[in-house]
């Protein structure tokens, strides 16, 4: 293809270990085979280190950003790993809950309650 970004993924690659913690990342990336490879490496590169890796917002923020809108788009296992990463990118348990009332209001309260379910699978981890 000739548009990987060997920088851009290396920084993307810290961004994403650090948010939802290295394991998760390398066993997700060992599993990648030739069909899904490619898109690992570029969605570290391009989410990651794209859209992750300027200092103009910082993590926490973007963690919480990101359980607004994948709880507004439904997107659960997303929202569930998401949550995690918000844990490990210091937003609190208190701040979820919050994120959660307003993804209700906006999103309906059904999509709250999937929202809310994820959260405590999540928080029963620990």
């Amino acid at each position: 293809m000739g548009t990987f970004d060997e920088d851009l993924f290396l920084k993307g690659l810290d961004q994403r270990k650090a948010t939802l913690g290295a394991d998760y990342v390398e066993t997700n990336l060992a599993a990648a085979d030739d069909f899904t490879k490619p898109f690992q490496e570029a969605m570290t590169a391009w989410c990651w280190g794209f859209g992750w890796g300027d200092d103009v917002i910082d993590a926490k923020t973007r963690s919480m950003m990101n359980l607004s809108m994948l709880g507004a788009l439904g997107k659960m296992s997303e929202w569930e790993l998401h949550c995690r990463g918000a844990i490990n990118n210091g937003v609190s348990k208190e701040e979820i809950r919050a994120i959660i009332h307003v993804i209700a209001i906006y999103c309906g309260v059904p999509q709250g309650l999937e929202c809310f379910r994820a959260a405590r699978k999540v928080f029963d981890e620990d």
